[in-house]
């Protein structure tokens, strides 16, 4: 398959929540990435962090192989430092081949759960 989308995307915004009530893996509050390299070549694929009052942080860097998809939970991160919880933060994640982002948000703080998806912006 021919690849599909961007090799640099953006996610203006960011936030993880400081806790949940439920402490499940699946119900506990995160941001992720998903990432789709629909192309016959690897992705290799590094994130960096901004933030409101200090320097970026990163680069985060992972694989996405040909015809895969990766679903990156944003605070898993932690080489070379975790992604503070309770900060606004924003990222960049860039591609050797073209891929596409979307971006999503579950905030489980409150019992009427709340998920929120949109596509990044991509250049």
């Amino acid at each position: 398959m021919d690849p599909i989308g961007k090799r640099r995307w953006a996610i203006a915004e960011g936030y993880i929540p400081p806790s949940s009530p439920d402490a499940s893996y699946e119900l506990k509050s995160h941001e992720a990435a998903c990432i789709l390299n629909a192309g016959d070549r690897l992705a290799q694929i590094k994130i960096t962090i901004f933030f409101t009052d200090r320097e970026p942080a990163g680069p985060y860097l992972l694989t996405v192989p040909p015809r895969r998809t990766c679903h990156l939970r944003f605070d898993e991160l932690d080489n070379p430092e975790p992604i503070p919880v309770n900060t606004p933060y924003s990222s960049v994640i860039e591609s050797t081949v073209p891929v596409v982002v979307q971006h999503t948000r579950l905030d489980s703080r409150q019992a009427a759960l709340a998920l929120l998806t949109t596509i990044a912006y991509a250049d």
